[in-house]
């Protein structure tokens, strides 16, 4: 049995895909492609998850199209809209230097230069020019994801190191 640490989301559905039972898929990850190497998905959010075998998927532009089995209408393809996506982190490649799936981010506190702690990462934006964090503590602070503001990330100590005012 996998615990939830062991799921790493990679995408979300983000809509039907026609009428026959279709989702669009908006994937996570920097390869859009990448959902495509996996026979099943963990879809839903917190403990309400069902594991979906893929039937058939295809890349449509920045997204994917996927049949999953048993969802076989439009209706049941729309009741899954905005869940995620999680795939067995064991079938996964461990992130190469300086890179981090995003379920490794969430919850990480972020602290800028000054040692102040701004609040912890909820979630990422995914904006085309580049990622940005979603701080929420006293306040939310949207941090762009990028070396000029993000510096050392610490999965294991539980931190990242920003260069983002308290008052930003």
């Amino acid at each position: 049995m996998n615990l939830p640490g062991d799921w790493v989301v990679m995408g979300r559905i983000a809509a039907p895909f026609g009428i026959k039972g279709w989702v669009k898929v908006q994937p996570f990850s920097e390869d859009p492609g990448t959902l495509m190497d996996f026979e099943s998905w963990r879809v839903g959010r917190g403990e309400q998850q069902t594991h979906y075998t893929v039937e058939a998927i295809q890349a449509h532009g920045s997204a994917l199209a996927a049949k999953l089995a048993g969802i076989d209408d439009r209706d049941a393809a729309y009741a899954l809209r905005g869940q995620e996506i999680s795939v067995a982190r064991s079938e996964l490649p461990p992130p190469a230097e300086n890179e981090f799936y995003w379920s490794d981010l969430i919850g990480l506190k972020a602290v800028n230069r000054e040692g102040i702690e701004l609040g912890r990462v909820d979630s990422l934006l995914e904006t085309g020019a580049h990622d940005v964090l979603v701080i929420k503590g006293t306040r939310e602070h949207l941090i762009p994801f990028v070396a000029a503001f993000v510096g050392k990330v610490d999965v294991t100590g539980g931190t990242i190191a920003v260069d983002w005012g308290e008052d930003y």
